[in-house]
């Protein structure tokens, strides 16, 4: 007797899948047929055809609303993971479970490849360490301290939280910077269309008087041409000088010449500081805070911190720490952070609330980069809106002032 795998319908159409023994397969054919089913395929049973059957089933069953994995699906997934875990739903069946919600189809290859690798003796931090594109290092070892310690769902309520707050900052980043950039937008081609449409209607015009044309209508038909001919060139070297840059930022000369260049601008230089300052102190607190030792937390933050200058500042804490020297005392040594950080990092060493007073100090830097977005923005409007202004009352002048002339003459 052998095993079969069948899928069959009912008498409503609906779709059903199991498995029987039998001595071939005509003779289950058979056998369900005479319970009124219709026989859709019939197949020798073994482990690779079972586990194939049953994720092909899973994956109609999904409905996945994107390929790529996002961070709102990397959110969710550590947020409903702790929540499963909390509740004491064991590791594979919380995975298992959350792989069936799954809204990434990318994503849920990973989480089954996670399955199958915790299935063969590996733990979650293990297994995470295998998918370093969408598990960073900070994933990995806050994973491997909630399993150590046995307050993995703790750890990883932390991890939740400090990827919602992070997400949430860049939200409000993006779309406090998303208006200005619509008006530059917008401000630009406007400029544009009276360059390159409305000025050469105008000097085709004065063409047909004869009339010497005042000296800013000069000027503006001059600007036109330039600009109209060159259109194409002007194009083709911004696109070029973009790559070019970007390329030279992607070295690490460069990098660190580009970010040297952002932290000395006027204003601007403080803003990037507390963006750097604020990724920092949000790190640092949630790997403190979940059990990471300092040394290690330096390290992980070293990596992830995505500016050049501030690892070569963190990596020089960490040898510094390493040799004994206090935490507070070596962010003094580094000269980047303010007498604020230091001395509340230097009370929260004191009295055995480090990952506190670095919450605090993250607190302070997200409102003080959002208060500066605001003012920023708040002043950029009406500064683009008077340019904008002087600049195509200048143009509407320029290509009046020879119909007054010419107004004059008659």
């Amino acid at each position: 007797m052998s095993r079969f795998l069948y899928v069959v319908r009912d008498s409503l159409g609906k779709k059903i899948g199991g498995s029987e023994e039998a001595s071939s397969s005509d003779e289950l054919v058979s056998r369900l047929q005479a319970k009124n089913l219709v026989v859709i395929n019939v197949i020798p049973e073994s482990t690779e055809t079972t586990e194939t059957l049953r994720l092909r089933t899973t994956e109609k069953q999904l409905r996945f609303r994107h390929y790529r994995i996002t961070g709102n699906d990397l959110v969710l997934f550590c947020r409903q993971l702790a929540t499963l875990l909390g509740a004491g739903v064991t590791i594979l069946k919380s995975l298992d479970i959350i792989s069936k919600q799954i809204a990434s189809r990318k994503f849920y290859n990973v989480i089954k490849e996670l399955e199958k690798s915790m299935e063969q003796g590996a733990s979650l931090h293990e297994a995470m360490s295998k998918h370093t594109k969408v598990f960073s290092e900070l994933w990995v070892n806050l994973a491997e301290s909630g399993e150590a310690s046995g307050n993995l769902a703790s750890v990883l309520s932390r991890l939740a939280s400090y990827l919602e707050r992070d997400a949430a900052f860049r939200r409000k980043l993006i779309s406090s910077l998303i208006y200005p950039f619509i008006l530059i937008i917008f401000g630009m081609g406007a400029l544009l269309f009276l360059t390159i449409r409305i000025i050469p209607s105008f000097a085709d015009l004065f063409k047909g008087f004869n009339i010497t044309l005042p000296l800013l209508t000069r000027i503006l038909v001059a600007v036109s041409n330039f600009i109209r001919k060159g259109v194409a060139i002007m194009f083709i070297i911004i696109i070029v000088g973009f790559f070019v840059f970007r390329n030279y930022i992607k070295t690490k000369g460069g990098r660190k010449r580009f970010e040297n260049f952002q932290f000395k601008l006027p204003v601007f230089g403080e803003f990037f500081r507390a963006l750097i300052v604020e990724r920092f102190s949000s790190e640092m607190s949630t790997l403190i805070e979940s059990g990471v030792p300092l040394l290690y937390s330096l390290e992980i933050t070293e990596h992830s911190v995505d500016n050049m200058i501030m690892a070569d500042i963190v990596r020089r804490i960490k040898e510094d720490v390493r040799e004994g020297r206090s935490f507070s005392n070596t962010l003094t040594k580094s000269e980047f952070f303010e007498p604020m950080v230091v001395q509340m990092v230097a009370i929260g060493e004191e009295i055995g609330e480090l990952p506190q007073m670095l919450k605090r100090i993250n607190s302070f830097y997200q409102e003080y980069v959002e208060t500066f977005l605001a003012r920023f923005t708040s002043i950029f409007e009406p500064i683009v809106l008077v340019f904008m202004g002087l600049i195509i009352g200048t143009m509407v002048i320029g290509m009046f002032l020879p119909i007054f002339q010419i107004a004059t003459i008659r």
